[in-house]
């Protein structure tokens, strides 16, 4: 009796009908999740080597910036985003970045950090990753209220875009990066220990819009 109840699945109440919540689910989260942490620790790691490091490993930096665009391209993959054209449009954005970090990279002598930063208007492609990133934090400021990501979301385009235009002093550019890169672990942290099912949402709602697109269709 006992292991025939435990072995059913909890049936949830959700604004379009009954769902219950999967393996594959909570798999989906874990993934989103791990994604994440791998990118806030390739990204704190990279902060740490630039800001107390008078003669930082450029190419280490490189290395570790491939793995947090690694890591946040797979988020994209599992994160649950109600609304299918703006997970289409990150997942776009992250693209853009990342192809264009792989052509910026391949195509000068400078490492990657170094270009970047010796000409900022690499950002206008670049940049299209942290665009990505922004929207994840966005999603998790509107949806769990987390003050991290309310931090997070104004932060990310001022860095990028003061150094971008030159308006940021070095020193603020450098608390900027350092509060970012801290928030963004104690976000990590934070989403590893939260309960999965608020992060799958609503799985009516998802079942309702996809009947509507098939209607839309036909």
């Amino acid at each position: 009796m006992t292991t025939q109840t435990a072995s059913i699945p909890e049936i949830y109440q959700g604004q379009f009908g009954e769902f219950t919540i999967t393996k594959d689910d909570r798999l989906g989260v874990v993934i989103y999740r791990a994604g994440l942490a791998i990118a806030a620790l390739c990204f704190a790691v990279g902060t740490g080597l630039v800001l107390f490091n008078d003669n930082p490993n450029l190419q280490l930096i490189t290395f570790l910036y491939a793995g947090f665009s690694l890591a946040l391209g797979i988020s994209l993959l599992t994160i649950h985003i109600y609304m299918v054209e703006l997970h289409r449009a990150l997942q776009v954005f992250w693209a853009i970045g990342s192809i264009s970090a792989i052509v910026i990279a391949f195509s000068n002598s400078e490492t990657l950090a170094q270009t970047v930063y010796n000409y900022p208007l690499t950002i206008f492609g670049i940049g299209f990753t942290f665009v990505a990133l922004t929207g994840i934090y966005f999603k998790e400021a509107f949806c769990f209220n987390r003050l991290e990501t309310k931090l997070l979301t104004p932060i990310v385009p001022l860095l990028l875009l003061g150094h971008m235009t030159n308006i940021l002093p070095v020193k603020a550019e450098k608390v900027l990066l350092a509060v970012w890169a801290v928030f963004f672990i104690i976000f990590a942290i934070r989403k590893a220990i939260q309960a999965i099912p608020p992060d799958i949402g609503d799985k009516s709602v998802f079942e309702y819009l996809k009947g509507q697109k098939t209607k839309v269709k036909g």
